[in-house]
């Protein structure tokens, strides 16, 4: 009778441990959408960028690339602060130095964010310490090329420092390179976007320029990316391509299965990545030849999208009716 007793705990007591572990989440099994067809209007200089909604099939919001500058990380322990990378902008660390002094830019060794979203890897890095519950500057000045608009204009050159993170508002001045027009400011977090945009233009303002981060997937833009020489040296190069909405959308590539046959079964276990650019530029190469990009339609990309369903997404072109290049058609499924 003890030894039953005894068995039947143990038994209960396996049960209730086993409830406490979380089961691999899966798509269940649902009815595959329709196959959807749509042209990103990029235009032919790459001057929007379009934030699109897979569920919906919808652009859900669209600016020009060059509207802002930096961007202010917003959810609650967040601290990065970004460039827009579309218009190809780089930062020098100056140094522990007075902020409003004049500077050139020679001899300044620049550097870009990485696109994949890395932290490790942001031009202005950990900018900051840690005291008590505020995040204080290290007193760094940065120096920052706005980088160039869509015709390749420069957009001149800046000169910033971050000077805390307080009660969810972060405090900076800015000022011209040449120590002219000095400017202090402020951005305070929105937890419904992932990064509150900020323009150095007239004088500075805020940019409300993301949509909500539940609202969309993917953003087409341009951006910049390292690529490499024939001997292994990386450079930074600005591409046209599609970034991930930071708020934890995953994709992965893949050539070896065909896009048509594709079902949730061959792919539901996959894993996936969150890396911003994991879609990036590559489905299309430039033919020297013809002068003209061609889409690699052997490739497409497996994303989760923001209500956790997969998709199957492949490029199938990039002119519009009228051949101008900047328009990326892209056909899609939910699986």
């Amino acid at each position: 009778m003890i030894r039953t007793i005894r068995i039947l705990t143990l038994f209960l007591l396996l049960l209730a441990l086993n409830s406490c572990f979380k089961k691999d989440e899966m798509v269940p099994s649902h009815p595959r959408g329709p196959v959807k067809t749509d042209t990103i209007a990029m235009t032919d200089n790459y001057k929007y960028q379009i934030y699109f909604d897979l569920a919906s099939g919808k652009a859900i919001s669209t600016n020009l690339k060059t509207e802002s500058d930096l961007g202010f990380e917003c959810s609650s322990k967040g601290w990065k602060i970004i460039l827009n990378t579309s218009d190809f902008m780089k930062v020098a660390d100056l140094g522990v130095i007075p902020f409003g002094q004049a500077h050139d830019t020679a001899g300044m060794k620049m550097k870009f964010d990485k696109s994949d979203g890395n932290p490790d890897s942001l031009a202005f890095g950990r900018w900051f310490t840690i005291h008590n519950t505020d995040t204080l500057s290290l007193n760094h000045v940065y120096a920052v090329s706005r980088g160039m608009d869509q015709n390749g204009n420069p957009l001149g050159l800046f000169q910033v420092v971050f000077d805390s993170l307080k009660h969810g508002t972060y405090y900076f001045r800015f000022a011209g390179l040449n120590g002219l027009g000095s400017h202090a400011a402020t951005v305070t977090k929105d937890s419904t976007v992932n990064f509150i945009w900020y323009s150095f233009s007239s004088g500075g303002a805020i940019k409300n320029l993301e949509p909500p981060k539940g609202l969309y997937d993917l953003v087409f833009t341009q951006y910049t990316t390292l690529l490499f020489t024939s001997a292994g040296e990386a450079y930074p190069y600005l591409v046209t391509g599609v970034l991930l909405n930071r708020n934890g959308i995953e994709a992965i590539k893949d050539s070896l299965l065909d896009f048509n046959s594709v079902t949730l079964g061959n792919v539901n276990t996959i894993p996936l990545s969150t890396a911003w650019d994991v879609i990036g530029y590559d489905w299309k190469k430039f033919d020297f030849t013809a002068g003209s990009y061609t889409v690699r339609t052997g490739i497409f990309y497996v994303i989760r999208d923001k209500s956790g369903y997969l998709y199957k997404l492949r490029f199938i072109g990039f002119y519009n009716k009228s051949g101008e290049k900047g328009y990326p058609v892209i056909e899609y499924q939910s699986l």
